[in-house]
């Protein structure tokens, strides 16, 4: 839990740190097939992590049972 809560501090940390003109910036590392910008970027993050938290609870549910 406490490392939970310590990657949860570096990210408010973090994005509390990125100004709103570099959320329209490109992002540095072509990641998808063309090129997207920060803030495409930082939502498919964030979705993407959702995916996984979906993954960990279906797989909870199943040891669970």
């Amino acid at each position: 839990m406490t490392k939970i809560e310590d990657t949860i501090e570096t990210i408010r940390l973090a994005l509390s740190q990125i100004a709103d003109e570099e959320l329209d910036t490109e992002y540095p590392i072509l990641v998808f097939s063309k090129k997207t910008s920060t803030e495409f970027f930082l939502i498919h993050l964030t979705t993407h992590l959702a995916y996984h938290l979906v993954q960990i609870n279906y797989h909870r549910r199943l040891i669970e049972s």
